[in-house]
């Protein structure tokens, strides 16, 4: 019987493969769904992974781990580790893309850099699909905000990492991070780490995640709508504190 965590695994890689193909900007506004899905993860940022990095802490404060011991604020420095790497990747794409003749920016940032990229949200995606083995223990509406929040926040990174590789991302990029969300399912069904070890990936998570919303959910001022901001980051709150 598959698990709740492995049925949104498959969600979401679905969402992944399959982003470009919604038609949901025949509907609703590019900037006013980039808006909304802004306020929902920043929503998701402030009250539940900041709190859930508070708890992660406690945890890794009695961890017997070598080096991870000795430092006061573990989880934050991990979560700062992950921010840190993903702007790296993020900085590379950009340089090379500029580095590039202009004849030749319209077909992305080049293969290396691409692979680069793409290795790196693998890793994320991996991380993931690994961690969503802990949704079996969450009542139903906490695992359908956890659906929607993650889900939003992987529509906006498809659009990105599209902007950046154009056809490249869409040929091959897409279909490894895919892969990678349901190898992480997997891996979570068979491999059980301890507490202190989920608390190291859940942290480096975490940080990429917070670079992720502030970087590309949050439009630039010409491409905007506060209101849908406000409406989403209004409407994840109030169900977020309503469970």
């Amino acid at each position: 019987m598959l698990s709740p965590g492995f049925i949104l695994a498959i969600g979401l890689a679905v969402i992944h493969g399959f982003a470009a193909q919604l038609p949901i900007f025949s509907v609703i506004p590019r900037f006013r769904w980039t808006s909304f899905a802004g306020g929902v993860s920043l929503s998701y940022v402030f009250l539940e992974i900041l709190p859930e990095l508070s708890h992660t802490q406690a945890e890794l404060q009695h961890a017997e781990i070598p080096l991870v011991q000795y430092l006061e604020n573990h989880v934050y420095i991990l979560a700062l580790l992950g921010l840190v790497v993903f702007y790296g990747l993020d900085w590379l794409a950009l340089t090379a893309k500029r580095n590039r003749p202009v004849i030749n920016r319209r077909e992305g940032s080049g293969a290396a850099v691409f692979w680069i990229h793409i290795i790196g949200f693998a890793l994320l995606n991996f991380i993931l699909g690994y961690l969503l083995q802990d949704l079996g223990a969450h009542s139903l509406l906490t695992c359908i905000l956890f659906f929607v929040a993650i889900a939003l926040h992987l529509f906006i990174i498809d659009e990105s990492l599209r902007e950046h590789h154009s056809s490249l991302y869409d040929r091959q990029g897409r279909w490894v991070l895919v892969g990678a969300i349901v190898l992480g399912a997997i891996a979570g069904q068979t491999i059980h780490l301890n507490e202190a070890a989920i608390a190291i990936v859940w942290s480096f998570l975490a940080g990429s995640i917070i670079l992720n919303v502030l970087k590309r959910e949050l439009p630039d001022e010409k491409e905007n709508c506060f209101g849908s901001f406000i409406g989403g980051t209004a409407l994840f709150a109030v169900l977020v504190l309503l469970m």
